[in-house]
């Protein structure tokens, strides 16, 4: 039995606006790991949003290997920290180099 094309569109709007979230709130962790690295200079939005999504799983993953199951405000924290361990990473690959002042 097939569902009613109203719960197929619904389930398809949640999916674009779980995207959209996604992308907003990546780049907002990768630009303030970039602002917290001095990277900000060398990233534009997509590096951000990338380095955000991808630095938040890192991060995810470290706290589950090491046991931690974080809730609440503190996920947010752990986004950000991982996405600074990525540009770390990526900083020691030589892509990014510190800004000088």
């Amino acid at each position: 039995m097939t569902e009613p094309a109203a719960v197929r569109t619904g389930r398809h709007l949640e999916a674009q606006m779980d995207l959209i979230v996604t992308l907003i709130v990546g780049g907002l962790i990768g630009w303030l790991a970039s602002l917290i690295m001095k990277t900000d200079a060398q990233m534009g939005i997509l590096a951000n949003i990338l380095v955000g999504i991808i630095g938040s799983f890192l991060g995810h993953w470290l706290a589950g290997t090491m046991g931690l199951a974080v809730t609440g405000p503190a996920r947010w924290l752990v986004s950000l920290l991982g996405a600074i361990v990525l540009i770390v990473i990526v900083r020691a690959l030589g892509l990014f180099r510190p800004r000088t002042v």
